[in-house]
C-alpha cells in the first residue's frame, strides 16, 4: 500500500517572513535556470548512474535491430525541420486510441531547465510510490533515453518492440496526410503508447519545441510547469520573451495549475493572461513558492523550500548552483499541486520522502566529471543563457585554476553569445565540430571565437577526438596538482560524443 504524500506535522504561521526572506532570490537573473551542476571537490569522481545513460546492446543481433529503428526514424524530418502543427499528431493519437489519455500529466516548458527539472518531478512522484513515464529530449547518447519508466531508460528491446508495434498506424497517417510524421513525432507518439501499454500513474512530458504546435501538446497536463524564458530558436517562437512566451503558454489547460518560474517581466505577463483565460491556477515562483535559503555542501546544496503547503528545511540536492535550487523549488511545487497541496489540502509533502527524492536526483551530461588528472567536466549548455549560468556554477563547484574550453556547437544556435558567455572562464578554447549535419564547422566557429577570445587563445581541432587531446594537454601544463580542467561544451550533441570518446558508456 502506498504511503501518504502529506505530512502530518504542524503548518507554520499564517503570518510569516517569507516574502523578505527571498527577496534576495528573486532579484536574481531569471535567465540562470539551466545547468546541472557536478562535484564540488575537484577531483571527485563523477558521472551519471549507469542506467541513466544506457550502452548500446550487447548482443549483436539487438544491436543491430536498433540501429535499424534508429535508421527509419532517422529518415524522417529532423527536429530542426517541422510543420507547425499537432494534426499529424492527433491523428496518430486518433488511430492509436488516444493512449495519452489513459494517465495524468505534467507537461513541461520553458527556454532552459526543463530536463533537470523533469527528472526532479519524476524523483519526486516515484518517490511517494508512483509509477512514472518521462519524455524528454534530445538525447545525450542513446535515443532510449528520451523515454523513461520507473526512472530508467526503457530497455533497447522494449523500445524496438513499441516501435514495431505502432509502425502500422504511423505508416497509415502517413498516407493520409499532406507530410509524413517526423523523427520527434514518431518519438513522442512512442512515448505515449509506452506509458499507456506500462500502464503509469503520471507522466511528465518535456516539449520539444515552443508548446502551442509542439508534438508533445496532444495532452492536457493537469499541472504546466514553465521554466525561465529566455531567447533560443527565435526563427520559430519569436524574437522576444513574450512573443516566445505566448507560444509556450498553448501547453496550460482548461482549469490546470501552472506553477511559473522566475520570468521576464513580458513574459510573466503573457503567461499570467492565458492562465486568466482558460480559468487556469498560478502558482509563481517568489511569492507562492521559492527558495528560502541555500548553502553549499560537500557535493552539492543544502536547502530550505517553500512550498505551497509550507516549509522544507535541510534538503540535500547533489547538484551545485542557485539556479539548480530554484529548479528544485518548481518541481516541488509543481508535485504538490499534482497532490492537491495548497487547494485541496492545506498540509506539504511528507518531508523525509521529499528529501530522499532529491538527493537521489541525477542528470548526465550536466557538469558531468567524466576524467580526473586533469578534471574533464561535460556541460550541454547550447544557448547564451545555458552557457551564462554554466560559467557561474563552475566557479561555484570547481576550484580550477586554469580551464581549457573544448566547443562544438550547432550552426542554427547564437553561437557569440555562448563564447562571450564563457570567455571570462576559459583561459584557452580549443574550438572543434561534432559529427551532426547541424555542426558548425570548425573553421568558421573558430573565426567567431577569435574576435571573441583573440587569436593567441584560440586553438582549432576539427575531429573531436584531437581537440580532447589538446585541450587535456594544455590542461596538464598546470601540473599534476594545480587545478587545471577541461570544460567540454556547446552542444549535446558535442558533450555525447565526448561521453563515448572518454568512456563514459
Amino acid at each position: 500500500m502506498s504511503e501518504s504524500p502529506y505530512d502530518s506535522s504542524e503548518q507554520p504561521d499564517a503570518v510569516d517572513p517569507f516574502d523578505e526572506i527571498v527577496a534576495a532570490e528573486t532579484d536574481r537573473d531569471p535567465d540562470l535556470a539551466v545547468i546541472e551542476a557536478g562535484s564540488r571537490t575537484l577531483r571527485a569522481q563523477g558521472g551519471a548512474p549507469e542506467n541513466d545513460v544506457p550502452s548500446r546492446p550487447a548482443d549483436p543481433a539487438l544491436d543491430k535491430a536498433l540501429r535499424e529503428v534508429e535508421t527509419e526514424l532517422a529518415s524522417r524530418w529532423g527536429e530542426t525541420k517541422l510543420e507547425p502543427s499537432v494534426k499529424r499528431i492527433a491523428a496518430l493519437m486518433d488511430v492509436l486510441g488516444d493512449p495519452q489519455r489513459s494517465y495524468p500529466s505534467i507537461h513541461i516548458t520553458g527556454t532552459n531547465g526543463k530536463t533537470s527539472t523533469a527528472r526532479m518531478i519524476e524523483a519526486l512522484l516515484g518517490a511517494f510510490e508512483l509509477r512514472t513515464g518521462r519524455y524528454t529530449s534530445p538525447h545525450v547518447q542513446s535515443i532510449t533515453e528520451r523515454i523513461s519508466l520507473d526512472g530508467a531508460p526503457i530497455s533497447a528491446e522494449r523500445f524496438i518492440e513499441t516501435y514495431e508495434d505502432i509502425k502500422p498506424y504511423i505508416e497509415m497517417v502517413d498516407g493520409a496526410q499532406e507530410y509524413r510524421l517526423s523523427f520527434f513525432e514518431v518519438l513522442t507518439g512512442m512515448a505515449y503508447a509506452a506509458f499507456a501499454d506500462a500502464p503509469v500513474d503520471v507522466a511528465v512530458v518535456e516539449v520539444g519545441m515552443g508548446g502551442t504546435w509542439d508534438a508533445t501538446n496532444v495532452i492536457d497536463g493537469d499541472v504546466a510547469v514553465v521554466t525561465p524564458i529566455d531567447l533560443d530558436h527565435t526563427d520559430r517562437l519569436g524574437e522576444t520573451p513574450a512573443e516566445i512566451a505566448v507560444e509556450k503558454a498553448g501547453i496550460v489547460k482548461q482549469d490546470a495549475t501552472v506553477i511559473l518560474a522566475q520570468q521576464p517581466v513580458d513574459a510573466a505577463q503573457v503567461m499570467l493572461k492565458k492562465a486568466v483565460e482558460v480559468d487556469a491556477t498560478v502558482a509563481r515562483e517568489g511569492l507562492e513558492f521559492g527558495v528560502v535559503s541555500r548553502q553549499v555542501a560537500v557535493g552539492g546544496q543544502m536547502l530550505t523550500l517553500r512550498g505551497l503547503g509550507g516549509e522544507y528545511p535541510e534538503v540535500y540536492l547533489p547538484l551545485h548552483g542557485p539556479y539548480q535550487a530554484h529548479n528544485a523549488a518548481v518541481a516541488l511545487a509543481a508535485v504538490e499541486a499534482f497532490f492537491g497541496v495548497g487547494a485541496q489540502r492545506p498540509e506539504p509533502l511528507d518531508l523525509d520522502t521529499v528529501r530522499k527524492a532529491f538527493a537521489a536526483v541525477s542528470s548526465p551530461g550536466r557538469l558531468e566529471v567524466v576524467r580526473r588528472s586533469p578534471t574533464v567536466v561535460l556541460d550541454a549548455a547550447h544557448n547564451p543563457a545555458g552557457a551564462r549560468a554554466t560559467a557561474e556554477a563552475v566557479g561555484e563547484a570547481f576550484d580550477f585554476s586554469r580551464l581549457i574550453g573544448v566547443v562544438g556547437a550547432s550552426g542554427d544556435k547564437n553561437v557569440r553569445g555562448v563564447l562571450e558567455a564563457f570567455e571570462p572562464i576559459f583561459a584557452e578554447v580549443v574550438i572543434t565540430q561534432n559529427s551532426s549535419h547541424r555542426a558548425m564547422g570548425a573553421d568558421e566557429l573558430a573565426g567567431i571565437a577569435v574576435e571573441v577570445f583573440g587569436e593567441e587563445r584560440v586553438q582549432v581541432e576539427p575531429r573531436l577526438p584531437d581537440a580532447l587531446e589538446a585541450a587535456i594537454t594544455l590542461a596538464e601544463e598546470e601540473g599534476e596538482f594545480a587545478g587545471g580542467g577541461v570544460l567540454v561544451t556547446g552542444s549535446v550533441i558535442t558533450v555525447g560524443e565526448a561521453r563515448l570518446l572518454l568512456g563514459k558508456g
